[in-house]
Formats: structure tokens, C-alpha cells, sequence
């Protein structure tokens, strides 16, 4: 296959790909080395920091030998090429950076649920993506590999922490990659990129076999796509829990791929452009942005109002810094057993120092009020949106930001975060919370970069929903980057 061949397969979202091969117009094979030659045709962005090319050539050969892409029974995204995230994401036997140099020797041994379920859905991983370190940051610059190249233009951020996947799929490498959201790690990269972010509901998947949740259910894994109907099919593939898992969301009466085809009912919608955080303020472009989406969504029918719940900004903004001060603390812990003695200072940054430091004084009394906090302010937002369905607000409180900036030390955990959340704005109270949460990308600024505006809702059917809607209303697909493959 020629390159020429291999970005006209770049057009097609992944389930189109999957069609093709239950068509026989292409195998596996042939899907995957054109993923291959779009992954070396944009190196320069930085996207994909380890190959795993011959462990995914033997899967799709089998496979192409088995016949099951054109039994009919594969499933929707049987032989699509596929990307993990470089943390949360592990596969046995494969290398696990995690974004830090402490661990670049660091060798997966065993599989995480969420990759034994891509696997299940005959996904063909071929590569990992570029992390921050521990995903602490909501952009993609760690020292170990480097910064990753926004496809939109080289001085913005693709945002964090799954930059790596979200620039990758925005340049047409792929057409999803896996990643996780813990303050806005896949709707952040997002809105960066120009692309669907879903965060699911907590309990949605399953974080076994290594933990029962992350970060105290701050944590949700899903994915980066390029349409609605593509983030539905991986949401059915890894819908579920593992026997032992701590909670679990309710299955979804009807898949998620399907539904998505029938119109929500009239929701009930609340909307502001306003940061949950005081002295934060909102860009007039993305203002305008979220203004043209409630617009749109008033005429097809659904009730629109101003207002918002609202939580206290500091008790939300230290219980965050406390959880990530402790996780960082175990993270310490796995270098230490994976180095087989005390990482130095010098490998690791100096950001994630700050969080190490802070959590090995964090006492247990100041871990427990810090999740009290959490459910404590989470009920405090349930009640504000006690009588609306659907929260919309925006994804960032800016368009993308730029390097060097989410990612500085700034001398204590919650000052870090006081930066961060003065460009995130409400995607953390998503984690928080535990509502799903979507961004699409709905606006554009004058210089033509993307704006994410985002949903927030207590399950992903309705978002999802609302979000097919969106996509035929206002649709996004044909802008492309100027990075994008073959460009």
C-alpha cells in the first residue's frame, strides 16, 4: 500500500474502516499498514512514543486467517488499528513509561481489563502514546520524550494527559485512540484537538486487575475520536466491570452505537459560560462558542436556561490537590520497586517532586476530609441540578493554551492546580462528581484553532444522544488540521 492509499483510509472514522473489511475490500493487514505509514508520515508530531508493530501484525494476520472480520459477527470495529495511551492503558509485555524516566525501563506483565476489551472487539493496538508524567498534567510535555506537536499549530498545546492520542487522531494517524480523564485528560485534548472527548460515568468500566478505582473514582477511562458514532461503539466494546470491582455503573438498556440513532427526549438544559472557580474569566470566542451551541440546541427542541450548580471552589481545588499529593506518593512507591532502589530527584520533574514531597505529609485524617470534601461538594452539585437534565458549559475557559504553561511548578500542589483550573474551568467537577461529561468541537476561533463546548450529564446515553444531534447540526468533520496526514 502507498501512502497515497493510506491517507484515503485516513478519511474513514473506524467504524467505516471496520465495515470495509467485513466487505472485503481490505484486511487487517492492509488497515494496519496504512495506520503504519501515516504513524512515520507524522513523527514530527510526536505522537506515538513506542512501536508495537510486529505483536499487531501477528494479530491481524490471525485475524485475516480466522475469516471473522467478514463473518458478521466481529463486531463493529473488528480489525480497526488502535493506540493506548501510555498510562492506564497496559499491555502485557509492552514497554510503560508512564511519562517518567524513573520508569522508562518499566515492562508491563499483565494486560489492563479496559485493553483485554479492546482486544475482545478484534482492535488492533500497534502503538502507545506520548503521557505526561503520572498524566499529572493537563498538557503533553514530559522531559522523558519530549512535547507533542498539536496538529492545529506548533505553538499550542494538544492538551493532556492524552495529548499523544489526541494529536494522533487528529492528524488522521488513526481514527481513535485510547485514553484517561482524571481532571479533563481526554476532554482537555479535546478541545485542543478538535475532537469528540467522552468522560464516562464513574463505574462504567473496569480498572482490575491492578486497582479498583483511580484516584478516589476521579478517574474514568474511555477514548479520543473523530465522530459520535465511533465513541458509542468503544463505549459499548468496554461497558462492564470485573468480578471484585468496587462499584459498577448500570448497563445500558439498549448498546450505546444503536441509540445513539433515535433523538433524545426534550432535555432540560442549563448553561453558563461562567468559572466554577471565582477570578477566572471566560474568552469572549468561546462565550460566543457555547452561545451558538445552546442556540442550536433550543431549536431542536430541547429547553434551555441560564444557570449552573454551584460547589465551593476551595474546598473542590485542595480535596483535588490532596488526592493527587497521596497518588503521587504511590507512584513514588511502584519506581522505587521497579528501579529496585529510590528514584533520584533528577528523574523525576520537578512538578511531580512538589506532589511527592506533599504526599509523603499528607496525614490520614487530611486524606479522609479530602474525600469527604469530594462527596460532600458532589451532593452540593447534584442539587443545584436538581431540576435540569443536561449541564453545558465550555470545555476550556480559553482556546488552546501553550506550551509551558500547565505543566510548571508553582511551588505547592494546589497552586498548581489554581493555574490549571483557571483554563479547564468545569471539567474537573465532572471528576468530582462522577457525571459523564463530552466535549465536542463545536466552535472556532478567528484563527481558525478548535473550541470545545462541553455536556455534562449523570449517564452517557443522553450525551451521546444530544451529542448526534450536534454532529449533523453543526458539523465538524471536514476541517482538518494543517498537520494532517499527507498535508
Amino acid at each position: 500500500m502507498d501512502i497515497d492509499a493510506a491517507v484515503e483510509l485516513a478519511e474513514l472514522d473506524a467504524v467505516g474502516q471496520a465495515a470495509l473489511a467485513a466487505t472485503g475490500e481490505v484486511t487487517a493487514i492492509e488497515l494496519l499498514d496504512a495506520a503504519i505509514l501515516r504513524t512515520e508520515a507524522t513523527r514530527t508530531l510526536n505522537a506515538v512514543i513506542t512501536d508495537l508493530f510486529e505483536r499487531a501484525r501477528e494479530q491481524a494476520a490471525a485475524l485475516d486467517r480466522s475469516g471473522a472480520l467478514r463473518s458478521g459477527d466481529a463486531g463493529p470495529l473488528a480489525g480497526v488499528p488502535f493506540l493506548l495511551k501510555d498510562l492506564g492503558a497496559s499491555l502485557a509485555g509492552a514497554p510503560e513509561a508512564m511519562g517518567s524516566r524513573a520508569l522508562r525501563s518499566h515492562v508491563a506483565e499483565e494486560s489492563a481489563w479496559i485493553v483485554e476489551r479492546y482486544l475482545d472487539a478484534a482492535l488492533v493496538p500497534f502503538g502507545k502514546t506520548n503521557t505526561p508524567e503520572w498524566g499529572n498534567h493537563c498538557t503533553t510535555e514530559p522531559s522523558l520524550f519530549g512535547p507533542t506537536v498539536n496538529p492545529w499549530g506548533p505553538d499550542i498545546t494538544p492538551g493532556g494527559s492524552s495529548g499523544g492520542s489526541a494529536a494522533a487522531v487528529a492528524a488522521g494517524v488513526v481514527p481513535a485512540a485510547s485514553g484517561g480523564d482524571g481532571t479533563g485528560s481526554i476532554r482537555v485534548p479535546a478541545s485542543c484537538c478538535g475532537l469528540v472527548g467522552l468522560k464516562p460515568r464513574r463505574g462504567r468500566t473496569s480498572f482490575a486487575p491492578g486497582a479498583g478505582h483511580g484516584l478516589e473514582g476521579l478517574v474514568n477511562e474511555h477514548a479520543l475520536t473523530r465522530t459520535v458514532r465511533d465513541s458509542a461503539a468503544l463505549l459499548d466494546a468496554v461497558t462492564g466491570s470485573a468480578p471484585g470491582d468496587p462499584y459498577t455503573a448500570p448497563l445500558p438498556h439498549t448498546p450505546f452505537l444503536r441509540a445513539i440513532g433515535v433523538p433524545p427526549a426534550p432535555q432540560r438544559i442549563l448553561t453558563t459560560t461562567d468559572s466554577p472557580f471565582p477570578g477566572t474569566a471566560t474568552d469572549p470566542e468561546v462565550v460566543a462558542a457555547v452561545t451558538a451551541v445552546a442556540t442550536t440546541l433550543d431549536g431542536l427542541g430541547h429547553r434551555v436556561s441560564p444557570g449552573a450548580p454551584t460547589v465551593d471552589a476551595d474546598a473542590v481545588a485542595d480535596a483535588i490537590a490532596v488526592l493527587h499529593d497521596v497518588s503521587n506518593a504511590q507512584l513514588h512507591a511502584l519506581a522505587t520497586a521497579v528501579l529496585g532502589r529510590e528514584p533520584r530527584e533528577d528523574e523525576f520533574e520537578e512538578s511531580t517532586w512538589v506532589m511527592v514531597r506533599e504526599g509523603f505529609r499528607t496525614t490520614g485524617v487530611e486524606y479522609a476530609a479530602a474525600i469527604g470534601a469530594i462527596h460532600a461538594q458532589t451532593r452540593r452539585f447534584a442539587a443545584g441540578m436538581a431540576d435540569a437534565d443536561v449541564l453545558l458549559v465550555p470545555t476550556l475557559l480559553t482556546g488552546p493554551p501553550p506550551y509551558a504553561l500547565l505543566d510548571r511548578p508553582r511551588g505547592t500542589t494546589r497552586a498548581f492546580f489554581d493555574v490549571e483550573f483557571a483554563t479547564t474551568g468545569w471539567t474537573s467537577l465532572a471528576n468530582v462528581t462522577g457525571w459523564a461529561a463530552i466535549s465536542l468541537p463545536l466552535g472556532w476561533m478567528a484563527d481558525g484553532l478548535p473550541i470545545g463546548v462541553q455536556l455534562m450529564a449523570p449517564d452517557e446515553m443522553v450525551l451521546l444522544q444530544l451529542a448526534r444531534q450536534l454532529e449533523d447540526a453543526m458539523p465538524w468533520r471536514d476541517r482538518r488540521p494543517a498537520g494532517w496526514v499527507g498535508r
